[in-house]
């Protein structure tokens, strides 16, 4: 079997729903081929030093959509696919975050991402035969949230406006607005009052 290279509009449209990524499937084949991009954009964006400007530029080749001036990203960042992350505007990402983004990631304006954040939107079965395919779940997080130092988001998760999410936390359900969450699993412990 010949595998084919779908289109990033074709992938996207086929995340929104939730389509099982099968191993040996054109789907599974086109994320191995975007990943190699993918892998060349970080690599130039993770390797030397690139003004601002320079890396909203590369962010915006790797996520194939315009990121906004803004916007601030700092280096290192990690991803195997990119094309699926939809950033708002004044978006802060600090370094060395890890985005898996194949079931899409949605980052709502004023949101500050701190270091080491890792937000994964693909999960396994725990069947054995089954396993080796991937489940994508989609992540949103809404409007000036703050997500903490070495946080965790799982897949399918929706973190509302204006939360925060504590330093080492892992999110295992779904967020409310103005709300602050912290430990693993992470658990409200404070209403923010506006």
């Amino acid at each position: 079997m010949i595998n084919k290279i779908l289109s990033v509009e074709k992938i996207r449209e086929l995340m929104k729903t939730g389509t099982l990524i099968e191993y040996g499937s054109d789907l599974l084949f086109s994320f191995g081929e975007y990943a190699q991009e993918a892998l060349k954009i970080t690599m130039e964006l993770n390797t030397k030093y690139n003004p601002p400007e320079k890396i909203r530029e590369l962010f915006s080749a790797l996520t194939a959509s315009k990121i906004d001036e803004s916007c601030f990203i700092m280096p290192p960042f990690y991803t195997e696919f990119g094309k699926n992350i939809k950033i708002g505007k004044h978006v802060f990402i600090n370094s060395c975050c890890h985005f898996q983004d194949n079931g899409g990631i949605e980052i709502g304006d004023r949101t500050m991402i701190g270091p080491n954040v890792t937000i994964v939107t693909i999960n396994h079965d725990i069947k054995p035969k089954t396993r080796i395919n991937a489940m994508p779940k989609p992540i949103k997080i809404g409007k000036n949230v703050w997500i903490g130092a070495d946080c965790t988001i799982l897949p399918g998760i929706t973190i509302g406006d204006n939360s925060i999410i504590g330093a080492g936390s892992v999110v295992t359900k779904d967020v409310p607005y103005n709300v602050i969450v912290a430990g693993n699993p992470a658990r409200i412990i404070k209403k923010i009052k506006e």
